[in-house]
């Protein structure tokens, strides 16, 4: 099980936000891409960025630091969301040398899309669920449907998407554990491999998703963790190494 450092962008800078709430920011750096180094430094074998302002203005904003950061790191996969709605997007973040392209509002309002992308991009679509109690949201969290988040994810078993990026938007940025269970019900209930996301605070966490990973959880995302000190990056992807075996 694989550890994957989050940078999420907001006006150029590395930020984290607390349940989505784009006024409730804390600014880590102004130098992303600095911040993408001290990750590589420390042994990140996958990268996820966000463009948060695209992810509520339905178009890519921080498109620049993420080509920067995927042309001085050519050889690592970076996995990008935000703002993701159409083809030619798409098209430029992987002539960017970005591995894989997260669709999340888009794949939950028209999930024909997924479909189509995966079509053409094949090997390179993942789609971000995000949930509350089990419903999807969209629109950076800003609306909460009413479709469950297992049946969203069951719509695209046969598409060919690499992966789902599970998010528990009642963990995301607040440091009170990962949802091991919801996440597990997930991965269990369909046959694309699940990335957790959403609360993970510790090794106890990191201990937690690796009980359970040989269930279909290839990885999991940190964000605030690492950043506040509460876990430490290199030493959570070693303990996963050791209790589930390194990829």
């Amino acid at each position: 099980m694989i550890l994957i450092p989050a940078i999420d962008l907001k006006d150029g800078k590395c930020v984290r936000l607390r349940q989505g709430i784009m006024e409730d920011e804390t600014i880590f750096s102004d130098d992303p891409v600095a911040m993408a180094k001290q990750w590589v430094d420390a042994g990140a074998r996958r990268l996820h960025l966000v463009d948060l302002n695209g992810a509520f203005e339905g178009k890519p904003v921080n498109g620049e630091i993420v080509r920067a950061i995927a042309k001085a790191y050519p050889d690592l996969p970076i996995q990008i969301g935000g703002g993701i709605r159409d083809f030619q997007i798409v098209e430029q973040y992987l002539d960017a040398g970005v591995s894989y392209l997260i669709i999340g509002t888009k794949a939950v309002k028209e999930p024909e899309f997924v479909g189509e992308l995966c079509k053409k991009f094949p090997g390179h679509i993942i789609v971000g669920l995000d949930a509350k109690d089990g419903m999807v949201a969209t629109d950076g969290w800003a609306e909460v449907s009413d479709i469950n988040v297992i049946d969203m994810a069951k719509r695209f078993e046969d598409d060919g998407v690499v992966s789902i990026v599970y998010t528990d938007i009642g963990r995301d940025g607040m440091m009170k554990g990962v949802n091991v269970e919801a996440t597990l019900k997930l991965a269990q209930s369909i046959s694309i491999p699940v990335v957790a996301s959403g609360g993970i605070t510790n090794l106890d966490d990191i201990r937690a998703l690796c009980k359970v990973a040989d269930q279909g959880i290839m990885g999991a995302i940190t964000g605030r963790a690492i950043y506040e000190g509460t876990l430490d990056f290199a030493e959570g992807q070693r303990l996963s190494d050791e209790l589930v075996g390194a990829v």
